[in-house]
Parts: C-alpha cells; structure tokens; sequence
C-alpha cells in the first residue's frame, strides 16, 4: 500500500530533523531590532543602570540582548510597541536637542529619560509607559538565567552575590559562615545558550 509507513520512510524522515536543528542553531537565535533600534536601546539602558565602580552595567550585562532576543520570541506580541517606544526616544532627542539619542552626551540623556519617567516628556505622551517597560526588562535582562540572552558572564549573578541555581545544598553551605561560592552555571545545562 502507497499510504503504509516503512520503517524505510521513518529513518529517511528522521535525518531531516537533526539537519534543520543544525541549520536553526547556525543561524544563531532570532533577534527583533535592527543595528539602529539596538544602539538606541543600549544607549538607554546604559543610563538606567551604569557601569561604576561597584560593578558592570546593563550593556555590559547583556540587557540589550535579551530584550532583543525576548522581543523576537516570547514577546513578539510587543514588538511593535517597543520600536514605536524606541522611535518616540529618538523623535524626543532631535525636537529637544537636534541630535539622536545616542549622540547624546549621558548628562542629557538623563535629563530626557527623566522627563519620559514623571510623564513631561513633550509629545511623547506614552513615554511613562515605555520607560517604565524597559526598565523592566532590563532587570530582568540582568539577573536572569544567562540562557535567555542578558547576565552576560554571570556578571548580574556576581553583583547581587546569587550563587546560581542549585539541587542540594551542603551543610557546610547552610551554616552561611562564609559566602557561597558561584555555581557559575545555566538552570537548563552548563551555562549560556549561545555567545553574546
């Protein structure tokens, strides 16, 4: 019968499924933002939380590229919101200051994320929103499982001293006399999905 599976058929059909997860997994994960969006974004976030002498930023970090990634995935719903957000920051830039957001220096561009946090900033009236949004995902781009794109390094990890996710814990650990030594790997496997 022409309808009936061979075990031919299935061992033939099976090979083109490690093939395609081979090709998906060259092409590296699905990202949102073009080169532009991207700078912009990490021109943002790199005031709300800036490398200093306590530790890395959340460029540094990897914020950006999680929020890239989980735009591209888990977030695409938002996706047209968020670059609607991000061109609204560079509409707000040129009419303020006649210059990109990016060309800005930080000082001014703290001056215009402040007005886009208390709601002042003028003819952007979602700014409120969107600051608040990206502040959002920016922490989360920090501290999260370096899996999904941001804690770069572990660096968000080392900053707030989390030692990583663990099955059991010794009893030495458990007296907490001293810190917990860094586990330094991913919840799903041994680290990072993929290189930043």
């Amino acid at each position: 019968m022409p309808d009936q599976i061979t075990r031919r058929t299935v061992i033939a059909t099976t090979t083109f499924v490690p093939l395609a997860a081979l090709i998906a997994s060259a092409q590296g994960p699905e990202t949102a933002l073009a080169q532009a969006q991207l700078k912009t974004l990490e021109a943002f976030i790199d005031r709300l939380v800036p490398k200093d002498e306590l530790g890395p930023g959340a460029v540094e970090c990897g914020a950006a590229t999680y929020i890239n990634r989980a735009l591209a995935g888990a977030l695409s719903a938002e996706k047209a919101a968020f670059l609607e957000g991000l061109e609204g920051v560079e509409t707000l830039a040129n009419s303020t200051h006649k210059a990109p957001f990016t060309g800005l220096a930080p000082e001014v561009r703290d001056e215009l994320l402040t007005t886009m946090e208390n709601g002042t900033a003028a003819g952007f009236p979602n700014a409120r929103v969107f600051f608040n949004r990206v502040r959002r995902l920016t922490l989360e781009g920090m501290f999260s499982d370096p899996y999904y794109g941001g804690n770069k390094n572990f660096a968000g990890w080392d900053l707030i001293r989390y030692p990583g996710p663990r099955l059991a814990v010794a009893p030495e650990d458990q007296k907490m006399s001293a810190p917990p030594k860094p586990y330094r790997k991913s919840a799903y496997g041994a680290g990072e999905r993929d290189a930043h």
